[in-house]
């Protein structure tokens, strides 16, 4: 596993303990690092796009930025009472993914009070829904052109930065 991945997934969870904590929102995010240690991360609810255009989008920058790692995180609300601020570390050359999650605990306004630690787990990379990021893709010529278009409209709202070492 890249130390990357390692670093992605302590870097995501005080991401997600400043928001929800700090701001008081949870939103779902998508965050990749490339080999030279560049970071992106922006929210997913930016891209507007139904599930599978979504991903195939998601393919398409982990492909074109070279991606070793990336992860993908949201809010699961599991009842009235019980949600967990959930995400998943991709590694390209792991078969295992690190899945963490906390349990966020809101006041009586439902404003975001307390979050647990987050658990880190290893699990088969299999198990995770959107593990296929890293697979090749087919794209029209016009859907790169449309793609290059959006990440370009997209990097006023895009955190870019340096995790090399």
């Amino acid at each position: 596993m890249h130390l990357y991945s390692e670093n992605l997934a302590i870097e995501i969870a005080n991401y997600y303990r400043n928001l929800s904590l700090g701001h008081g929102v949870i939103p779902k995010v998508f965050t990749l690092v490339n080999a030279e240690g560049d970071q992106y991360l922006f929210f997913i609810d930016d891209l507007r796009m139904e599930k599978q255009e979504e991903t195939q989008f998601l393919s398409y920058i982990v492909q074109t930025y070279d991606a070793v790692s990336y992860a993908r995180g949201t809010l699961i609300i599991l009842g009235k009472k019980q949600e967990l601020i959930e995400f998943a570390v991709i590694d390209r050359d792991s078969s295992e993914a690190i899945v963490c999650s906390a349990e966020l605990t809101r006041d009586m306004d439902e404003k975001p009070i307390g979050l647990t630690e987050f658990e880190k787990t290893l699990v088969p990379k299999g198990s995770i829904v959107f593990n296929g990021l890293f697979d090749p893709i087919k794209l029209s010529d016009q859907t790169i052109e449309d793609y290059e278009g959006l990440w370009d409209e997209m990097k006023s709202k895009i955190l870019h930065r340096s995790m090399a070492i």
